[in-house]
């Protein structure tokens, strides 16, 4: 664990300082005197490093609101708002390593922005990078069983071909509110505390009950009875 966290470390300080990954495993496994075997023992490529600090982020903010007694007792709706408040008040921390892996994949494709023609020709490919694969993975998980529990407390409508569309909604908004801090200068990035909160708000309108669906089951009800 001591090399696991020496690697990860000396990689971060290495890209804030030099703006790019390293030449060569060789020369960075040189450059921190252990051998390159070593070095392939934690992580098979730089790419390995960053996607396992991204997976960091997230299992960190998760941890901590799961921690959290009063979490427990939040509606769904809740607990989406507060992992993203938490998440964000983390990546403040790595700020600097976070602007740079962003900016390295979106460049590649794979974190373009969401709602730009980039974006969505990215979606399209599925990204040159796999960065992000074990963070969006984890965080898939995480939010069906939040969905699920959403369904349970009437929070979330089921509907058919769409509900099953959800967690990957949620996962679009993660990369949307990312994108949104990245580029917000505001004071103590206010602004990106307001786009958590509409966002949120927005999506949980979006799946919880409205008046089409009173409307649809009318209509289900005057076909099956006529």
């Amino acid at each position: 664990m001591e090399t696991l966290e020496k690697i990860r470390k000396a990689y971060t300080e290495y890209v804030l300082e030099n703006g790019k990954q390293p030449t060569s495993v060789f020369q960075f496994a040189k450059k921190l005197k252990i051998a390159e075997a070593d070095f392939y023992t934690y992580y098979a490529s730089f790419d390995a490093i960053e996607a396992d600090v991204w997976l960091a982020f997230f299992q960190d903010a998760k941890a901590t609101v799961e921690a959290d007694e009063t979490y427990q007792t939040y509606s769904v709706r809740e607990k989406v708002l507060a992992f993203y408040y938490t998440w964000i008040e983390l990546l403040k921390a790595q700020r600097s390593f976070v602007v740079y892996s962003y900016g390295r994949l979106r460049d590649e494709g794979a974190m373009a922005r969401p709602t730009s023609r980039a974006g969505l020709q990215a979606r399209r490919a599925g990204g040159r990078s796999q960065v992000l694969q074990p963070f969006k993975d984890a965080f898939l998980d995480f939010a069906r069983d939040l969905l699920a529990e959403g369904r349970e407390s009437k929070e979330v409508e089921p509907r058919p071909f769409v509900t099953d569309r959800y967690p990957n909604a949620l996962w679009m908004q993660t990369l949307y509110i990312l994108d949104f801090w990245v580029r917000d200068v505001s004071k103590n990035f206010e602004k990106t505390d307001t786009a958590i909160e509409k966002a949120v708000n927005t999506a949980f309108d979006l799946i919880g009950r409205s008046p089409l669906d009173t409307l649809f089951d009318f209509a289900k009800f005057i076909y099956q009875n006529r």
